[in-house]
Parts: structure tokens; sequence; C-alpha cells
């Protein structure tokens, strides 16, 4: 049992690894560029790429940042949140996978997408509010 939960763990952080490294080229950045752009060693990102390492959720954020994704992508394939609780959109993804598009344009295309969620979710909560708010008893009545 042992060694097959040790083996699900390295291949997790075998493919967070390689998920890192195909993000990292398609956003055209050099190991050392995204070892800048992070604070996080050279080396150490070499090892978290090949899988030899298990990066804290410190250094996931750091990297989701400098990369563009949701920090919640990289804790599910780290291992570290459930993915039946957080499934990446289908739109981020695209994004991100269209080699088409520069990396600049992925960012203002998800910051778009992003803002109008939000905005969707915040309309919904005061349509929720105001629906309330209406079927509540009067005195009048």
């Amino acid at each position: 049992m042992v060694g097959i939960r040790t083996q699900k763990i390295a291949d997790q952080l075998g493919s967070l690894g390689e998920f890192i490294a195909g993000q990292r080229r398609a956003a055209q950045l050099t190991l050392r560029q995204l070892a800048d752009q992070t604070g996080i060693s050279n080396p150490y990102l070499s090892q978290i790429e090949r899988g030899l390492r298990k990066p804290s959720a410190e250094v996931l954020q750091q990297l989701a940042k400098a990369l563009r994704v949701s920090a919640e992508t990289l804790y599910v394939r780290a291992g570290i949140l459930d993915p039946a609780d957080h499934p990446a959109t289908s739109v981020e993804m695209a994004v991100l996978a269209d080699a088409a598009i520069t990396e600049r344009q992925k960012r203002v295309l998800i910051d778009v997408y992003s803002s109008f969620v939000k905005e969707n979710l915040r309309t919904a909560a005061k349509g929720q509010d105001t629906k309330i708010t209406k079927q509540e008893p009067t005195d009048k009545e």
C-alpha cells in the first residue's frame, strides 16, 4: 500500500513538474527567467520541473502568478486540493494552451474573462438579495 501511495505521489510530482515546464515554455521563458521572476533558485526550480522536489503552497503560488495560471490549478496538480472541488475552467485552459496568441494576449483574455465571471457573480448575488427582500412580508399586507 505504501509503495502504491508513494508511486502516486511521484506521478503527481512528475505531472506537476511537466505542467510547470510546459507553461514556462508556452510563456517563452527560460528556466533562469522564471526563477528570477519568482525568487526561486534556478536549481530548485529545475528539480521541481523534473519531479524531484515537492514545492510548498507558497512556491506554487509564486509560480502560478508568474505563469499566469490559477494557484488552484497548481494546488490540484500537486495533490494539495481535491480536483473534484476545484475544476479548471475550460476557457482558461483553452486560452493558456493556444499557441496562436502571445502571452500578453493570453493574460488580457483571462483577465477579461475573470472580470466577466466576477461581475456575473456580483450581479447574481445582488439579484438574490433583491428577491429575498421582495419576498418578505410587509406590515401593510
